[in-house]
């Protein structure tokens, strides 16, 4: 394996796609979607010269255009498209809501959207559409694709002979995105990554694990979060590998037979979708995988289990990141997998560990290194960078003599109760325990008495507390770890990232307890 070299991430992204065309080759097919019309490096890059070129009328250099697409190669065409002429894609969470739209627009500057008809009819996005068109001219790509005629197809084809002598330069610290937090637990920020952020990002990657160009990713996870973007688009494309793009993860009875026919390798995605492609999949839809890498949330033991027994040995590869950090911060091994754990920290990853009040045994993770974003958005449209490079996570971990990491929890996901630190998440584990085969979210609430009671949200039709109990005794979980209050409903919200979305969970909550006071 070789060593990772921070040097080598200091290009624009633009010219990491150049230069991989170059290593891998320009004729290797390097991107597919659905349509099943896969794009070699030379197609790709012709076609980011010639719609870029239509865009660049559009817009000025440096500007921040609105990417509103799906996973799809007409996606991530667009994305390099904006970078071939020097523009910063700002990708747009769709699944957010009008309101969290609208003030992305209004935090990055955005004013020009690029979007697509096909995906607002098939999205059923017309209001977002119109609440949008207020604040951002809305661009669809199908009319600017039509006005593409014989010189601008030229151009596309001698920009894709000398790329480097047409590309607009860029310095690798200018911003190479701008990103959403997912607004788990409240208000998304908007984040700045540089192009040698998302460079640098890959390559830590491929220092870490052993990555076949000959492989296929299969990534159905969105491109407006940044695991599906840098995961599932950046990572393949810049070492070689076909990206394959599916537009959303919601679609469990398609994916798993196009994970066969498209001869997938390597699937990204999220604990909670592995679960339900592996429920709906024959068993020889999934087995063609070496691996599955889940981030964004806790893998739980059943969805281990369940790989392994319906599809033989076929390691899932926990990680960790944040969006902050391009987002990459650790990742377990195929040849090094530790179960429970979210793997060994990246090459060239520096880390801190603050001591947190209560919680022993681990503290809260501070990063540094070449993935670490430029800066959050300021409203005024100037960037905040972390103090010293260095970003607070938030969250509690304990990191071994060899670099392993182990999640606690986020601070803010935990409890004082009765004067004790209680892990939200820990209390979440518990219940996955008793009844793995559902969904489970624990939210703390003012308790007069304790200071802060634990409530646990399930989509389990007959849980009670007493099963909880009877398991924390038996695996020596402290009882204040039990939620006594259990609120039931069909189904855990969620985000578009698969994440369990705790501000509408804590609505839930706050209206249950309001009915029953």
């Amino acid at each position: 394996m070789r060593s990772f070299d921070s040097a080598q991430a200091q290009s624009s992204v633009f010219d990491a796609l150049i230069d991989a065309a170059k290593t891998h080759g320009a004729k290797k097919p390097i991107l597919e979607d659905q349509e099943r019309n896969p794009l070699t490096y030379t197609d790709l890059i012709r076609a980011s010269f010639a719609l870029g070129r239509k865009l660049s009328g559009l817009t000025r250099k440096g500007e921040r255009v609105g990417v509103m697409l799906p996973s799809s190669a007409g996606g991530v065409v667009t994305f390099f498209a904006l970078h071939a002429f020097g523009r910063v894609p700002t990708m747009l969470n769709f699944t957010a809501g009008i309101r969290n739209l609208k003030a992305a627009c209004d935090l990055a500057g955005v004013k020009r959207v690029l979007t697509s008809h096909r995906f607002v009819e098939q999205g059923k996005l017309h209001d977002l559409i119109d609440a949008l068109e207020d604040r951002a001219q809305i661009t669809y790509l199908e009319d600017v694709r039509a006005t593409i005629g014989l010189p601008d197809k030229l151009y596309a084809a001698a920009a894709g002979a000398l790329p480097k002598q047409f590309r607009a330069s860029v310095a690798p610290s200018d911003p190479g995105v701008i990103l959403f937090t997912s607004g788990s637990f409240g208000a998304p920020r908007g984040v700045v990554l540089t192009h040698a952020n998302l460079v640098a990002n890959c390559r830590q990657i491929a220092t870490h694990i052993a990555l076949d160009p000959n492989w296929v990713f299969f990534n159905p996870l969105p491109i407006f979060h940044v695991f599906g973007l840098t995961g599932g688009v950046l990572l393949p494309i810049l070492t070689g590998m076909k990206a394959f793009q599916y537009p959303s993860p919601l679609h469990t009875k398609q994916i798993p037979p196009l994970i066969k026919d498209s001869k997938a390798a390597v699937l990204l995605a999220t604990d909670t979708f592995v679960n339900q492609y592996a429920r709906a999949a024959d068993s020889d839809e999934l087995a063609g995988l070496n691996f599955v890498v889940c981030g964004a949330e806790k893998v739980r033991d059943e969805t281990h289990n369940l790989i392994a027994e319906k599809f033989g040995p076929i390691p899932l590869l926990e990680g960790y990141g944040a969006t902050e950090a391009s987002p990459v911060i650790a990742v377990n091994k195929p040849t090094d997998n530790r179960r429970g754990t979210v793997g060994g920290l990246l090459p060239g990853m520096e880390t801190k560990l603050e001591p947190v009040e209560g919680i022993p045994g681990g503290g809260k993770l501070l990063v540094r290194g070449p993935n670490v974003m430029a800066g959050y958005l300021r409203p005024d449209g100037g960037i905040d960078p972390p103090a010293g490079g260095w970003h607070d996570t938030g969250d509690v971990v304990s990191i071994t003599d060899d670099g392993w990491v182990k999640i606690l929890g986020r601070v803010k996901r935990f409890a004082k109760v009765g004067g004790e630190m209680v892990s939200l998440t820990a209390a979440e584990d518990l219940a996955a325990a008793v009844w793995p085969d559902c969904r489970h979210a624990v939210v703390a609430v003012p308790d007069a008495k304790k200071g802060e009671r634990l409530i646990l949200v399930t989509d389990r039709r007959d849980a009670e507390a007493a099963p909880l109990l009877a398991h924390a005794q038996k695996a020596g979980a402290p009882e204040l770890a039990v939620p006594r209050r259990i609120i039931k409903v069909p189904e855990i919200p969620v985000l578009g990232t698969g994440k369990t979305d705790y501000v509408a969970l804590q609505r839930i909550v706050e209206a249950e307890l309001r009915r029953a006071a």
